[in-house]
């Protein structure tokens, strides 16, 4: 088997033991070399003369790897390997024989075999061969691995994945923050599980039982803004055909989750703040106060008190707000966390599209650990979910990933080629749809590169059908 990663900090390293082989042929000859040359070879060998012998060997040794010839008395070996693929599917069979065609190679492949060599064997193919599908073994001991970390972060209660120190501190910060009934303060990029987060808090909080409800201060239009949050009665503007509950009186007794405080319209955070001091709100066009309990959990990607000094957001509110700090640390800085992410979203998307994607390739996982990953885990699991569909097979590829992902210069701003004539909007919507392709369809951060707001950005694509 092969050793440590020889790129420090690539993956896990999986320790294992010498690979077992069981080889089964009838011929007493052909069986004792290959049992020295594979001896020879480093690996731990088992034998069989024929097919029944082979499936006692077989649950006795529960080898790696099955090498066996085609033609043999009582049970061929398409016929064992039928058998070998009830009790072990994952186990590869690599059949050998010394009347070779493409029949019945290919009659071997579709009986699950996962290779075919004829005799006289070239000993140097047999031996790449074998080195291949060791290889391949670590990646799926790895991946297992992986597969497992995953779930044990995900039973820990907040179901948020990672094990770097910085992910330590914030499920440990979580617990105590749901421990008690006080609002609280996510901060941290676009894209690094602020909802997660918010969501764990509920979930481990005595108010479990009850409603999360989730709303995006910058994907609501201004105008409709204060419904949302407040409610109306009927008749109260127009369009106002029905009486509409407002967020708070929607997460009665439960949490409510405000994401993009800061792009909140300066006007309404006093009466948020009025709101959430005296626990009543009255609905747009009503005379009466309606009580509420509600957790209420805000989050911003932008620097709190930088968004005070641009005046974007008031500073009572930020202080009734800011009772626990939740900072959640961007994907660059969480180490090899990447990869346990990647891993985790295999699962999850495998799920979603009904495929079996089990790992990804090493150059694959060399070029994830290069990029920066500005969108971060949003970023990543876009990255996961494209490669999934793409690929074919049990691996991901680096031809899975994304142009942006896979040539060369990755970091290199990409040029903008806008043809003569064009119009100034028609640039406006090439440069915005560019920008936002280049980042991953990360909207906050399409918003920073381009010195807009991420309402702007919400609003442009509305206008141009987008979602």
């Amino acid at each position: 088997m092969s050793g440590a990663d020889p790129e420090p900090g690539l993956g896990i390293v999986v320790e294992s033991a010498a690979m077992r082989i069981l080889v089964v042929d009838d011929e007493t000859t052909m069986l004792e070399v290959l049992r020295m040359r594979l001896e020879g070879w480093g690996y731990e060998i088992h034998t069989a003369s024929d097919g029944r012998q082979a499936l006692d060997a077989f649950e006795e040794s529960r080898p790696d790897l099955v090498i066996s010839d085609v033609k043999m008395p009582g049970m061929s070996g398409i016929e064992l390997v039928e058998h070998l693929g009830e009790r072990q599917p994952g186990c590869p069979v690599l059949l050998i024989t010394s009347h070779g065609t493409v029949d019945l190679a290919v009659e071997a492949m579709k009986h699950g075999a996962r290779d075919f060599l004829t005799k006289p064997l070239d000993y140097a193919k047999l031996r790449a061969t074998i080195e291949a599908m060791a290889r391949e073994l670590d990646d799926r001991r790895a991946s297992s691995l992986l597969d497992a970390e995953a779930a044990s972060d995900r039973d820990r209660g907040s179901g948020m994945v990672g094990s770097c120190e910085a992910m330590t501190q914030v499920r440990q910060l979580i617990e105590e923050v749901a421990a008690t009934d006080a609002a609280a303060l996510i901060t941290g990029e676009s894209g690094t599980g602020k909802e997660l987060a918010a969501r764990a808090v509920h979930n481990l909080s005595d108010r479990h039982g009850e409603d999360f409800v989730a709303v995006n201060a910058a994907a609501i239009p201004e105008e409709l803004m204060e419904s949302e949050i407040f409610g109306h009665e009927k008749g109260a503007f127009t369009g106002a055909a029905g009486v509409r509950q407002g967020c708070f009186e929607l997460a009665h007794r439960g949490t409510l989750f405000l994401d993009e405080l800061a792009e909140m319209p300066l006007p309404l955070q006093p009466k948020l703040l009025r709101v959430l001091e005296d626990g009543r709100v009255r609905r747009l066009g009503g005379s009466k106060e309606h009580t509420f309990d509600v957790r209420l959990v805000a989050a911003t990607n932008r620097d709190p008190r930088q968004a005070i000094k641009e005046g974007q957001l008031r500073e009572d509110l930020y202080y009734r707000l800011n009772v626990f700090t939740i900072h959640l640390p961007p994907l660059r800085e969480r180490g090899d966390d990447w990869r346990l992410l990647a891993q985790h979203f295999l699962g999850e998307l495998n799920r979603k599209h009904g495929t079996e994607v089990c790992g990804l390739r090493d150059e694959t996982l060399r070029i994830l650990r290069r990029y920066p990953w500005p969108g971060n885990i949003r970023e990543l699991r876009n990255v996961m979910e494209r490669a999934v569909v793409v690929a074919k097979g049990e691996w991901i590829e680096p031809s899975h990933l994304p142009p942006y992902l896979r040539e060369p210069g990755d970091d290199a701003a990409p040029e903008l080629s806008l043809p003569a004539g064009m119009t100034l909007a028609e640039a406006e919507k090439a440069l915005i749809l560019g920008t936002l392709e280049e980042t991953g369809h990360n909207k906050t951060e399409t918003a920073r590169r381009l010195g807009v707001t991420t309402k702007t950005i919400y609003n442009k694509l509305k206008s141009y059908g987008v979602s």
